[in-house]
C-alpha cells in the first residue's frame, strides 16, 4: 500500500508496561509502529529516508503515562503527508514528520499486538502486546470484525481470544487516615513483603513493622518522591541502615 493519508483508531488496556500495538513496514525503509515503553505511548514513524543520508525520515514521539493501569484507553492516529494528529484519550498532539516525503510505503503485513521476527535488532528486543484490544479501525477496515469472522488472510498467529479476561488483583485505596494492620509471624527470622503502589503524593508512609522482642524496627516510605527503606536493629553497634532508590 503506498497512502498519502492513514486514519488509525483503537482502544486498548493492559497491566503490561511493554508491548507493541502495531507495526508495518515495507521494503523501501518506511515503517509505522506503535508501541507501549515504560507504560508511555511511543510512535514510530518514517515515510522515508535516502541512501546519501542527506533526508532522513525517522520521527518519534512519545505521549501518555502509566498507562499499564487496566483500564481502556482510545488512540487515534490521523496523518495527511507529513502532517500527523495523535489524540490518546481525547488529549490531540500534532506534530510534522522528519523528511521529506509524504507517502507511507508499506508492502508487508500490518501486525497487531506484535511484530513478525525481521532478523533486524530492532525486532528481536521488542516484546508483544499482552492485553486486550477492541475497535481496531485501519482506513476505514474494521480488522476486529474481520478477524472474528475470519475474513483475514493470513487471520493470527498464536492464541487470540475474542474476550477480555479480567484481573484477579483485589487493589486497597488509602486515605489521609487510613492503614491496613496485618498479624505478624511471631519466631520467624525472615521478613519479607511485597507489593505494587501508585501515588501522586510525593511524601508518604508505606510499610512500618516492629521486630519481636524489641530488637528494632522496619520501615518503608516515600520521601520526595523516592522510596527509601530504613532497618533500626537494637542490638547491633550500627543500628540503622538506610536504603534508598
Amino acid at each position: 500500500m503506498k497512502t498519502l493519508k492513514d486514519v488509525i483508531s483503537l482502544k486498548f488496556k493492559t497491566s503490561e508496561s511493554e508491548g507493541v500495538i502495531f507495526h508495518g513496514e515495507g521494503q523501501q525503509g518506511d515503517y509505522i509502529t506503535l508501541e507501549l515503553k515504560k507504560a508511555k505511548l511511543v510512535l514510530n514513524l518514517n515515510l522515508g529516508s535516502n541512501q546519501l543520508g542527506s533526508i532522513y525520515g525517522h520521527t518519534s514521539v512519545m505521549t501518555g503515562s502509566l498507562l499499564d493501569d487496566h483500564h481502556w484507553h482510545s488512540i487515534i492516529i490521523e496523518r495527511h503527508g507529513r502532517n500527523i494528529n495523535l489524540t490518546l484519550d481525547r488529549h490531540m498532539q500534532h506534530f510534522r514528520t522528519n523528511g521529506e516525503f509524504d507517502y507511507l510505503d508499506l508492502d508487508y503485513e500490518i501486525t497487531f499486538g506484535g511484530m513478525p521476527f525481521s532478523g533486524k535488532p530492532s525486532s528481536n528486543s521488542r516484546k508483544n502486546f499482552k492485553g486486550c484490544m477492541e475497535s481496531i479501525n485501519y482506513n476505514g477496515n474494521n480488522i476486529t470484525d474481520l478477524a472474528k469472522r475470519k475474513k483475514l488472510e493470513p487471520s493470527n498467529v498464536g492464541n487470540l481470544s475474542f474476550s477480555c479476561v479480567e484481573p484477579h488483583t483485589v487493589p486497597v485505596f488509602f486515605n489521609a487516615s487510613s492503614y491496613l494492620e496485618v498479624p505478624g509471624r511471631p519466631s520467624q527470622d525472615l521478613f519479607s513483603v511485597s507489593f505494587l503502589f501508585r501515588t501522586w503524593n510525593p511524601n508518604g508512609l508505606l510499610v512500618f513493622s516492629n521486630f519481636a522482642d524489641d530488637l528494632g524496627n522496619v520501615e518503608i516510605d516515600i520521601n520526595e518522591g523516592k522510596v527509601s527503606v530504613h532497618i533500626n536493629v537494637t542490638q547491633v553497634k550500627k543500628n540503622r541502615i538506610d536504603i534508598s532508590s
